[in-house]
C-alpha cells in the first residue's frame, strides 16, 4: 500500500502555498485527467453513460465517507438549494434556531420565506437555546468565518428532548473530520472544499423515511424509472433521496469520482490527524509571535483578528489565504506540509 506522503506526492503539485481549502480545494491530478477524459468523451459524440454512472459511484462513495445508507442521499448542485428544501418543508409561523453570522447557504433560504420565525443565537449557546416549539435547528458544524466547531451531541441531546430536527451543513467538515450523518435529520456538504472536487455539487442527507421534503424542483432524475420519464409529469418519484435530485452536472460528479476515491484511499482519520497537527504548529508559532487566533480547537481552519488586511500582500508573496470578517484564514489540508506552515509564519513575523 502507498504511503500517505506518495500518494499526495502523486497527486498534487501546487505552485504556491496554498492555505486555503477553506475556500476551494486544490484539484488531485486523477480529477483534473478524469475531467479532461470527459471533456473529450463529450467532443467526440460518444454516449454519456458513464457519466451518469460516475454520478451513482459519487453518491455511494460520500454515503460511506458520512456513514448512512445511500437510499439516503440526494445528489444536488448547492447547499443553498437543499437548504431551501428543508425551509419549504416547514409550516407558516415555525420557529428556526440558528446561529449568529452563519454562512449564508445555511440561513438565507429560512429568511427569504418570509413567514418563518428565525432566530439567531450565539454558537456556543446553540444548544442550551433548543426550546419546545423549536422547529428545526440549523447550523455549520464548522464555522466558514473561523472554524470553530458546533458542539454536535449537545445539539442531538437537546434536540431530542424537545422534538425539534436538525440541519447540519457538513461543507467545512467533510472530508477531514470523521463524520456521523445518521445523528442529524438532515445534512448537507457541497464537494469542492474538504472532499477535493470541482465545483457544483452537493449532498443532502434526509432521514430513512425521507422527512417532510416536498418534491418542489423534481425534474425527470427524480423519478424512480428516469430515463422512462422524460415526458409529460412524472409518474412516480424514486423511493429513495433520489427524489429530491436535480439534474447533475456531469463533469464535476466524474471528477468528483477521483478525488473520493483518493479520501477513501487515505482514509478520513489519516486526513483528520495530518490536518490538525499542521493547524497546532501554525497556532503555537502564532503564540510565539504574540497573535492569539479564534479559539477553535480540533479545526484546521485557524482565523487571526485584525490580519485579514494582509491577505492581498500574502498573495503576492505566493501564499494563499483569505480575509474573513477581518480575520486572516488559513486552512490546512492533506496536501499541506509543515514548510507551508513555517512559511506563512516566516511572513507574518517579517
Amino acid at each position: 500500500m502507498e504511503t500517505f506522503e506518495n500518494l499526495v506526492r502523486a497527486e498534487f503539485a501546487p505552485k504556491n502555498t496554498y492555505l486555503n481549502t477553506a475556500s476551494n480545494a486544490l484539484l488531485p491530478a486523477r480529477t483534473v485527467a478524469a475531467l479532461q477524459d470527459a471533456v473529450r468523451l463529450r467532443a467526440e459524440g460518444r454516449a454519456l453513460d458513464p457519466l451518469f454512472a460516475d454520478v451513482e459511484a459519487c453518491r455511494a462513495a460520500y454515503a460511506r465517507i458520512v456513514g448512512v445508507p445511500v437510499e439516503r442521499v440526494a445528489a444536488g448542485a448547492t447547499a443553498a438549494l437543499h437548504t431551501a428544501l428543508i425551509a419549504a418543508s416547514l409550516p407558516p409561523g415555525a420557529e428556526v434556531l440558528t446561529v449568529e453570522d452563519d454562512f449564508a447557504s445555511v440561513l438565507n433560504p429560512f429568511h427569504t420565506r418570509g413567514d418563518l420565525k428565525v432566530r439567531a443565537v450565539p454558537l456556543e449557546r446553540l444548544a442550551d437555546s433548543v426550546r419546545p416549539g423549536t422547529a428545526l435547528a440549523a447550523v455549520s458544524a464548522v464555522q466558514s468565518a473561523d472554524g470553530r466547531i458546533v458542539d454536535l451531541a449537545a445539539l442531538r441531546e437537546a434536540a431530542r428532548d424537545h422534538g425539534t430536527r436538525t440541519y447540519v451543513d457538513l461543507s467545512q467538515a467533510a472530508g477531514w473530520l470523521p463524520a456521523e450523518a445518521d445523528a442529524f435529520d438532515y445534512s448537507v456538504a457541497i464537494v469542492h472544499k474538504w472532499l477535493l472536487g470541482p465545483h457544483g455539487a452537493a449532498f443532502l442527507v434526509v432521514p430513512e423515511d425521507l422527512g417532510d421534503l416536498p418534491s418542489v424542483q423534481a425534474s425527470w432524475v427524480a423519478a424512480e424509472n428516469p430515463w422512462d420519464s422524460c415526458y409529460g409529469p412524472v409518474a412516480e418519484l424514486a423511493r429513495s433521496a433520489r427524489r429530491f435530485d436535480s439534474s447533475p452536472a456531469l463533469f464535476t460528479y466524474t471528477g468528483l469520482r477521483a478525488s473520493l476515491e483518493l479520501l477513501e484511499e487515505i482514509g478520513v482519520d489519516t486526513v483528520h490527524a495530518h490536518d490538525l497537527a499542521l493547524a497546532d504548529r501554525f497556532r503555537a508559532g502564532l503564540a510565539t509571535l504574540g497573535r492569539t487566533p479564534v479559539p477553535s480547537p480540533g479545526s484546521p481552519i485557524v482565523s487571526v483578528p485584525g490580519l485579514g488586511h494582509l491577505q492581498p500582500e500574502l498573495a503576492e508573496a505566493g501564499i494563499a489565504v483569505s480575509n474573513r470578517a477581518g480575520n486572516l484564514r488559513a486552512s490546512f489540508h492533506l496536501y499541506n506540509t509543515a514548510a507551508d506552515v513555517d512559511r506563512l509564519l516566516d511572513a507574518l513575523s517579517g
